[in-house]
């Protein structure tokens, strides 16, 4: 039987595409013309995504008041919020679980990424 075997893509609209995508080529290092392809490898971790959602009321997506948030993958979360700061984006947030570490930031269109560094396997 075939089966979903994960996380696509997130689409999304902004009022300017190419301002955009250089802020998250600058900004993050990642990017191209459609955008960022991803492949999961964390040097022999077992790496996942999630399509997860929220109840409509949730606050866990502000300060953006759009109805989505991009989580991205990072292999060391404390040098890339260091490489961040250099580059001008604060973090709004930290927080460490047992399956990982995270932090948020916001794009220039409002989007609020959660930033995350998978700790140990993936949950059963």
């Amino acid at each position: 039987m075939a089966k979903i075997t994960g996380l696509g893509g997130v689409f999304y609209k902004v009022k300017d595409t190419a301002a955009t995508k250089a802020w998250y080529a600058e900004k993050l290092g990642i990017g191209g013309e459609w955008g960022t392809m991803f492949r999961l490898s964390d040097g022999g971790a077992e790496g996942y995504s999630l399509l997860s959602p929220f109840k409509a009321e949730t606050d866990y997506f502000a300060p953006s008041i759009l109805p989505f948030m991009i989580n991205l993958r990072v292999d060391d979360l404390d040098a890339f919020l260091i490489e961040l700061k250099g580059k001008g984006v604060e973090a709004i947030g930290t927080q460490n679980e047992d399956y990982g570490k995270f932090a948020w930031i916001v794009d220039p269109d409002g989007v609020k990424i959660e930033l995350w560094e998978q700790i140990g396997p993936a949950p059963v």
